[in-house]
């Protein structure tokens, strides 16, 4: 994993989306990087991005723990995904960001599993991503602390 330059081999990484993270901070932007760390997102219609997370660099990671002969598995099931994703139309609420990780998951076969889906990913990676520093952690929660800070004020 390389920060700096935003390479996070076999990872699930995650970034606030502004305003919708403010208010629920468990909801996020999600994507799947290949085994040379390069991010892919389903960025929105029709959308994947390549090297370019949507909503700016990842704040948290998880790493996947791919065993050496299943490298080239992984690096297949994400092309597969992303195949599926760039065909789709995005929805905020049922076929997202989430859903598009999910299926790599699948396909990939990941933990032994062919069935993934977005509310495990969600929490998953809410409780057990790493926050790439303490900048990753700031960026994350600053805004909820200022909502709730505003609201109990108010």
């Amino acid at each position: 994993i390389d920060v700096a330059v935003h390479r996070f081999p076999f990872c699930i990484v995650w970034s606030p989306i502004p305003i919708l993270t403010w208010f629920l901070p468990f909801i996020g932007h999600l994507g799947l990087a290949d085994s040379k760390g390069v991010i892919f997102d389903f960025a929105g219609p029709y959308t994947i991005g390549r090297d370019d997370f949507a909503f700016g660099a990842p704040t948290r990671y998880l790493q996947c723990q791919v065993a050496p002969e299943a490298v080239d598995q992984w690096d297949e099931a994400l092309a597969a995904g992303c195949k599926i994703y760039e065909k789709r139309m995005h929805n905020l609420c049922c076929d997202n960001c989430h859903s598009h990780v999910a299926v790599c998951l699948e396909h990939a076969g990941y933990a032994g599993r062919t069935r993934w889906n977005m509310v495990e990913l969600c929490f998953w990676v809410f409780f057990r991503a790493k926050y790439v520093g303490v900048a990753g952690f700031v960026k994350s929660w600053l805004p909820f602390a200022f909502v709730v800070v505003m609201i109990a004020v108010v």
